[in-house]
């Protein structure tokens, strides 16, 4: 490689890394319009949002569908991530727990609408829900393993029954401004607890 080549990559790498925090910036801001005004709200705001023009966000995601699944994505790859961030930096397995599990409800907050939206997509939907649980099972079973080895909740719980159990209380939270989601789901981690 060239001085000129080296200099010409070593120049190009950081475009790339502004680039890739500005589209997870852009997907960031729709994940909070998606929250507040469901995933059918208009470009211009998730665009006001994100401080960009509405081209912006078409030029990266063509269509609504083409948004909504890589916030999705994002949001997946967030919470597959935070989990093992969460038991090395949390005080206990169980507060870990506990804050993963919060993180898992603000995404499903903003997962409702979803299935609507990809309804002529029924492939794309399956390869996002498949894509869902192969990454956020095993990082939930992490948590759950480590808290039960600690001797903080009872052995044994599955991952998919608890995360399916939260997805249940969080059905229908949009549309009843008396239900509280975030509060049972509280209830239901602190109920994992170990009776003293």
């Amino acid at each position: 490689m060239s001085g000129s080549e080296r200099e010409a990559d070593r120049t190009a790498r950081p475009k790339r890394a502004d680039a890739r925090r500005n589209k997870e910036a852009l997907l960031d801001a729709a994940a909070a319009v998606f929250v507040a005004s469901g995933v059918e709200a208009p470009v211009r705001d998730i665009a006001a949002e994100a401080g960009v023009g509405t081209a912006t966000i078409y030029r990266h995601f063509p269509t609504r569908a083409d948004l909504i699944i890589a916030v999705y994505r994002h949001q997946i790859e967030a919470c597959a991530e935070a989990g093992p961030a969460l038991l090395e930096d949390g005080p206990t397995p169980h507060a870990a727990l506990g804050r993963w599990i919060e993180m898992f409800v603000d995404f499903l907050v903003t997962k409702h609408g979803l299935a609507a939206v990809l309804q002529s997509d029924e492939a794309g939907f399956e390869a996002l829900h498949a894509y869902f649980l192969d990454r956020l099972v095993p990082v939930c079973a992490r948590l759950l393993d480590a808290a039960a080895a600690s001797g903080e909740i009872r052995p044994g719980l599955e991952a998919y029954e608890l995360m399916r159990g939260v997805g249940n209380l969080c059905i229908g939270a949009d549309s009843d401004p008396r239900y509280d989601a975030r509060r049972l789901v509280a209830l239901l981690i602190a109920g994992l607890r170990r009776p003293d």
